[in-house]
């Protein structure tokens, strides 16, 4: 089966939009490219092909905002956000056998619902903040997306409510969630080669999303790149609260 008989023109074209979207907004905030891809892509393809539309994508985009700055500061934000990411991975391991087990719509709801919270409210003005990184609220945070990620394939939004949390640097924001998304997006291609969800009929689909999800990243970088620090937590705000709002409609109504 090849890409063009497994799709018709017109949804060929509004596959590449959706990439093109999804990258433009990855650029901008740093994440959602999943949330974007998934949502745009399931409402005209089946869902198997969506999630397999979106992992090359993800995977590249992510491996080019972590090394944006170079290889040491990947290296940097790996020992700097070290107790987030072994927390992380030791909970999604783990939950990931839970699977079959527990009702993924249960966390989504858990999850959904604080982080819609904390962005409406910081966008009304209420000041939710972290004057400096904490061990304890990290490794939290970090077992609450590993845990949450291991059985919905989402942990961005917790990620990023912690680091807007702390007001991290517009530009340091962005390279350690290419860094944490990156890892993620690794695991998530593997564990989809052996699904059987990534396979030789459907990596040209994924590929070909690939080239428009760069060229909407590459856009979305150049406009982070001219916006200030407080425009940026609006920014992403914003789309953490769409964020939030898609993961209650989805605990609600799957």
């Amino acid at each position: 089966m090849t890409l063009f008989s497994m799709l018709t023109w017109p949804e060929l074209c509004l596959a590449f939009a959706v990439a093109f979207l999804a990258g433009a907004v990855k650029g901008m905030v740093g994440f959602a490219m999943p949330m974007v891809l998934v949502s745009g892509l399931s409402m005209m393809l089946p869902p198997q092909l969506a999630l397999a539309g979106l992992i090359l994508p993800t995977l590249v985009t992510n491996g080019f905002q972590a090394l944006r700055e170079g290889r040491a500061a990947a290296v940097s934000a790996i020992r700097q956000f070290r107790v987030f990411l072994m927390v992380g991975l030791m909970f999604l391991l783990a939950s990931a056998q839970l699977v079959s087990l527990v009702p993924a719509r249960a966390f989504l709801l858990l999850v959904g619902l604080p982080v819609t919270f904390f962005a409406a409210i910081q966008l009304l003005g209420f000041g939710l903040s972290l004057s400096r990184p904490s061990a304890r609220i990290e490794a939290a945070i970090g077992a609450l997306a590993g845990f949450v990620g291991g059985i919905s394939g989402v942990w961005g939004p917790p990620t990023v409510a912690y680091l807007t949390a702390l007001d991290t640097p517009k530009a340091e924001q962005l390279r350690i969630q290419g860094v944490i998304y990156g890892l993620g997006a690794v695991a998530l291609a593997v564990a989809h080669v052996g699904s059987g969800v990534l396979r030789a009929d459907t990596v040209p689909f994924s590929m070909a999303l690939t080239v428009p999800a760069a060229v909407g990243m590459w856009l979305g970088l150049r406009l982070h790149d001219r916006i200030d620090q407080a425009t940026f937590r609006k920014a992403t705000l914003l789309v953490l609260m769409v964020a939030g709002a898609n993961l209650l409609r989805r605990g609600l109504v799957g």
